[in-house]
């Protein structure tokens, strides 16, 4: 899902405007303004979706409804349509920033749930995408942290790294500060330099202290290395107060109760650590780690 700053840029038409005309004559402008306000609010994305398709159905060749047909299609996790449609869009827009990255999106969701034997060569067209969207647009931080993302997660053959990691993470920092402490936060903590990590988080509370993303990536932390639990409770309590941000793969309320679960279980508080999964459950009753916890507890 693109951030918050891509979204503001949709909704003024900046990010893709790239429709021709057919038989039916041009796109009508207050169209592609309606069918972007409603992808812009995830409760529409059906509604949304059903006026990027009317606008297809009328020009096949609308470079910015084939991209958004592709993200709608990523929301619902449908892979197979997800790729079609950034296929489309990208063979309409080759030098289009935005739509190289939602192939990048595309291609990387297609390699997760392909055999063995496809992966590898989705995973490196995921990969290309990705460098070429942060190749024409360089100076945009949402690329470059999809693609420090995809060095961090992919395996060597496929061409991720930890070194290519750190590197993103560096460009990352210098294009915008908070985003690169989290960057090298979240590469410390993986490397278990528990205090490493902390000192990244707290550079962005130092001049944001309720900043949620900081907040709980310091409860992840004390949850996941037994360090700082005291810190890390009142880092995802504060999480609870506070309303996520709209940013993509922002933590949810449920999953910082799921995480103080986790801290008091570290602390041997069962009756504490049951409490906050059953809580996080009641937040979203579909969070499969908090269940999972809570059984093992039983």
């Amino acid at each position: 899902m693109p951030s918050a700053y891509r979204l503001s840029l949709m909704a003024y038409g900046l990010v893709v405007a790239t429709c021709g005309t057919d038989a039916f004559g041009a796109i009508d402008s207050t169209e592609l303004a309606a069918a972007r306000a409603l992808f812009n609010q995830n409760d529409k994305s059906r509604e949304a979706e059903t006026a990027y398709e009317k606008i297809v159905a009328a020009d096949p060749t609308c470079a910015e409804a084939q991209n958004y047909l592709a993200q709608l299609a990523l929301r619902r996790d449908d892979a197979g349509q997800a790729l079609a449609h950034a296929e489309k869009a990208a063979a309409l827009a080759p030098d289009n920033a935005d739509i190289q990255n939602t192939l990048g999106d595309a291609y990387g969701r297609s390699a997760q749930k392909a055999g063995i034997f496809s992966q590898l060569g989705l995973a490196k067209k995921s990969l290309a995408a990705y460098q070429r969207a942060v190749a024409l647009e360089p100076a945009n931080v949402d690329y470059h942290q999809d693609l420090f993302e995809y060095y961090r997660a992919a395996p060597g053959i496929a061409g991720g790294g930890a070194d290519k990691a750190l590197a993103e993470a560096a460009t990352i920092k210098q294009l915008d500060p908070r985003r690169g402490h989290l960057a090298f936060g979240t590469l410390y903590a993986a490397d278990k330099k528990f205090d490493q990590a902390l000192a990244e988080f707290d550079g962005v509370l130092k001049t944001a202290p309720e900043d949620y993303a900081a907040l709980y990536q310091v409860g992840k932390l004390a949850a996941q290395s037994g360090q700082f639990l005291d810190r890390g409770l009142v880092a995802l309590h504060r999480c609870l107060d506070l309303a996520p941000p709209a940013a993509p793969d922002t933590p949810s309320r449920a999953a910082a109760q799921w995480r103080i679960g986790n801290i008091f279980e570290k602390k041997n508080d069962l009756v504490a650590a049951r409490a906050a999964y059953e809580a996080a459950l009641r937040l979203d009753p579909k969070l499969t780690q908090a269940a999972e916890a809570l059984k093992k507890l039983k």
